[in-house]
């Protein structure tokens, strides 16, 4: 069993920033990929960013120059810094692990992007 614990969600102005955490924890023996999803209220959950264990990343078109995805492989945690936040960045936010098979979920945060 594994199990994702987000946290640094939170209320901030436009413009603003924001640094989101996730750890994973649990019967793991390497992590691959990991992603940030978000979905807002009405819509559908979307990719966010995503980090491969050798690090390369991809960003959704609305989060590029803005949003950078990391992580910390001795610590089975991925960032996510969000910069120049917008009304439209509101959202909740998940973590997201595909391992051994199956698909891993966090319960999410929630951002609050005040303008």
């Amino acid at each position: 069993q594994v199990q994702l614990v987000e946290s640094g969600g939170g209320l901030v102005q436009t413009g603003g920033s924001l640094r989101l955490s996730c750890a994973a924890s649990g019967s793991i023996f390497r992590i691959n990929a990991m992603a940030w999803y978000r979905q807002a209220p009405g819509k559908q959950r979307e990719l966010v960013a995503a980090i491969a264990s050798g690090g390369s990343t991809s960003y959704a078109d609305s989060v590029k120059g803005r949003f950078t995805i990391s992580r910390d492989n001795a610590k089975n945690t991925v960032y996510l810094q969000m910069n120049s936040l917008k009304p439209e960045d509101t959202a909740v936010y998940y973590c997201y692990v595909p391992l051994y098979g199956m698909d891993y979920w966090g319960k999410g945060t929630l951002v609050t992007v005040s303008s």
